[in-house]
């Protein structure tokens, strides 16, 4: 396990991620997730294989490739709202968090690639809109029973992805830095570049780092195509200092489109992987890069080509 307090990507070599989960599992595997929630799959023996196959394939990629790998739990719908609607009590979704974190740590081995494991927070309502608004103390007492059961295990840190308003954010940067785990704050962009509430990426990292006096680990951007947010990314802007992780959609389309599409859109991967090496300048600090939805192991493998080429 690394330390909490020297997190490996940070060290300025490449960690790649996994691709959509959720994604592969219901298109590729064929299997059913109520509510996009992966973390039912921990319920039982036949879900939990399909978890230990599905992250496999990525530690074989990052060992085939000698790079660092970093694997968000299954958990990113592990939160009181979306657990009620399955079943799970507090006290369940608290175990199914700690189960979590002890199936992804259980993969690292000897002769395996280094594995950073983050307890992986999602939005309260839906990543593709700003619909359930809280304050930032809404949010970060909403979101801490997660956070502090992720810092009662092996997690090295807390990922907090798609989240789509800056008052989510805040709050949950909060709450990991009561919690002592550090935390890295995933935003999405519309294909304009900005949030759904409307703001700039780079006014919404600003305002996160000026209300939790620089809590967050990094910042990311995830679950928007690269041609969304490539404009936003003006090279020498400030706040790209603290920009460190891309998890881009495969498709072009919409959260609107994507929302409305009962079909998988697995876009071109080498496209991809170039969109991705063409961002490289501009993104000083990025050493996390992976996928989101609609992405698997071919996109991650070009993506990792991709960003390592244009680095040398």
């Amino acid at each position: 396990m690394a330390e909490r307090d020297r997190l490996p990507q940070l060290s300025g070599e490449l960690f790649i991620t996994d691709g959509g989960m959720e994604t592969t599992v219901i298109f590729h595997r064929g299997i059913d997730l109520p509510h996009f929630a992966s973390f039912d799959l921990l319920a039982t023996d036949e879900g939990r294989q399909v978890l230990r196959d599905y992250y496999g394939t990525y530690v074989s990629l990052a060992r085939d490739r000698g790079v660092g790998l970093l694997l968000d739990t299954p958990t990113w719908r592990a939160n009181r709202d979306w657990g009620e609607l399955l079943g799970y009590s507090e006290d369940a979704l608290a175990r199914v968090n700690r189960d979590a974190v002890a199936l992804v740590g259980a993969l690292r081995t000897e002769d395996g690639p280094p594995i950073v494991v983050s307890g992986c927070v999602g939005p309260r309502g839906d990543g593709y809109q700003a619909a359930t608004l809280m304050t930032a103390e809404e949010a970060q007492g909403y979101h801490a029973a997660q956070i502090e059961t992720f810092a009662g295990t092996d997690a090295e840190l807390v990922s907090a992805l798609t989240l789509n308003y800056v008052e989510e954010a805040v709050g949950i940067a909060r709450a990991a830095d009561d919690a002592g785990i550090p935390v890295a704050i995933s935003f999405t962009v519309e294909t304009d570049g900005r949030l759904p509430t409307g703001q700039s990426l780079g006014e919404a990292i600003e305002q996160v780092d000026a209300e939790t006096d620089g809590a967050p680990a990094y910042f990311m951007v995830n679950c928007a195509h690269p041609t969304h947010f490539a404009d936003a990314l003006v090279a020498g802007e400030p706040w790209l200092e603290r920009l460190g992780g891309l998890r881009a959609n495969a498709s072009r389309k919409s959260h609107a489109e994507l929302d409305e599409s009962d079909s998988l859109d697995a876009g071109n991967p080498q496209e991809l992987g170039g969109q991705y090496a063409e961002l490289r300048s501009r993104l000083p600090r990025v050493t996390v890069v992976g996928g989101c939805c609609g992405t698997d192991e071919r996109h991650i493998g070009a993506i990792c080509d991709a960003w390592t080429d244009a680095g040398r």
